[in-house]
């Protein structure tokens, strides 16, 4: 990588927070539509059936869209393709709240999905470069800021739902000041640039093996996580008959835990390991899944989706940290387990619309719940051993202990 010349430690933690800043934009973009979809739902008269289909555009084009990201990194250099690209991610997020019928919100959940997942290859490819020239983790911290932006945009989405105000009108002016904002935190990011004599990435690569497996526990948490953030107002509203604006206070509080867990994610890794971290996350995962399940108050719903977000918070993290030392191609490993996790992404709304059409919600988070539990038996593959000596100790083989 050329572009770049001061890594000096100023610059560098100039640069973290530069880049948590947009992983913070980024997220709020997510919070704001979130607390939106019953409105979105009720605007274009879904059933939760075509809602689900609905929900699958956005991975759909997320997963389409995000090799090219790589060529756009290649081609532009890294700030220049992350200004452009958050850009078109913001100022996305006004579409679907316009769409009256199923296939124009498909269209613009599409073009909703394509601008977020290439801004997130692009964001987190400077993420773990960042993290490279620091020399410790910094990835779970970032991700949590990505969670802080998703609580923040679901915030102020609840309250614009208690307010019963329009979504287009909310959206239209959440769009404009997230695009400002992440426009103004680009500039502090590393400019890097790929050398000259480097080959362009492909448009499309199989995931390698070593990749696999990580990505399989990415599956379940991402399944879960998608699951909770695009249903739990749903599941608020027509399981346990809440209003609005409670319905939204509960993709409100798992935003919330998110966020916590994952801020505190790289010193509790570095504590007990990834492993153990994982496992004790899937069975707080898991209770949480239950609670959602089997007590029928809306109290309980709420802390059982808090719980699930806590205890899926660090595995996407890790699960790219992991993947960087799993072989020895690690931006092709960090692709394949980012496609993976967006096929979950993909796969997650409809099925839980398409199971709760054949059942009920209620089934649906049963298999959120056993997914949760899946976390607990294979949190052993992102048992990674670190690259170097100095590799962060996210990635530092289970039986290390801590630092050092």
């Amino acid at each position: 990588m050329t572009g770049e010349t001061d890594f000096s430690p100023a610059r560098l933690r100039h640069a973290r927070f530069a880049i948590a800043a947009v992983f913070c934009a980024h997220g709020a973009v997510t919070g704001s539509f979130a607390t939106r979809i019953p409105w979105i739902q009720d605007h274009a008269q879904l059933s939760a059936g075509t809602l689900g289909l609905a929900l699958a555009f956005p991975a759909l084009g997320a997963a389409l869209a995000m090799p090219l990201a790589g060529r756009i990194n290649h081609r532009f250099g890294a700030r220049t393709a992350l200004r452009g690209l958050l850009a078109l991610w913001t100022l996305s997020l006004i579409l679907p709240s316009l769409a009256p019928t199923l296939p124009v919100l498909c269209a613009a959940l599409f073009v909703y999905g394509a601008t977020s997942g290439m801004s997130d290859v692009a964001m987190n490819a400077l993420g773990v470069e960042t993290e490279n020239r620091l020399g410790r983790s910094v990835m779970s911290s970032l991700h949590g800021m990505w969670s802080v932006g998703a609580l923040l945009g679901s915030a102020a989405g609840t309250v614009a739902a208690h307010a019963g105000a329009d979504a287009r009108l909310h959206h239209l002016v959440a769009a404009l000041v997230l695009t400002a904002a992440g426009l103004a935190a680009v500039q502090g990011v590393l400019d890097l640039r790929s050398d000259q004599e480097e080959a362009a990435p492909p448009h499309f690569a199989l995931p390698p093996r070593s990749a696999l497996l990580i990505g399989a526990v990415g599956f379940c948490a991402v399944f879960a996580e998608g699951a909770s953030l695009d249903w739990s107002a749903v599941y608020l509203r027509d399981v346990l008959d809440t209003n609005a604006g409670l319905a939204a206070a509960s993709t409100t509080a798992f935003a919330l835990t998110m966020a916590v867990a994952r801020l505190a994610g790289d010193r509790v890794v570095d504590r007990f390991g990834a492993v153990r971290t994982v496992r004790a996350g899937g069975v707080l995962a898991t209770a949480g899944g239950l609670l959602v399940v089997l007590v029928r108050e809306p109290a309980a719903a709420m802390a059982g989706f808090g719980l699930i977000g806590l205890g899926i918070a660090v595995v996407v993290p890790l699960a790219f940290a992991a993947a960087a030392r799993s072989g020895p191609a690690p931006a092709q490993a960090i692709a394949g387990v980012a496609t993976i996790t967006y096929t979950s992404g993909l796969i997650a709304p409809s099925a839980i619309g398409a199971v709760a059409d054949a059942t009920s919600l209620v089934v649906s988070f049963g298999l959120v719940t056993l997914l949760a539990f899946m976390l607990v038996a294979g949190a052993a593959v992102l048992r990674q051993k670190p690259a170097s000596p100095g590799a962060c100790a996210a990635n530092r083989d289970e039986t290390a202990g801590i630092r050092p």
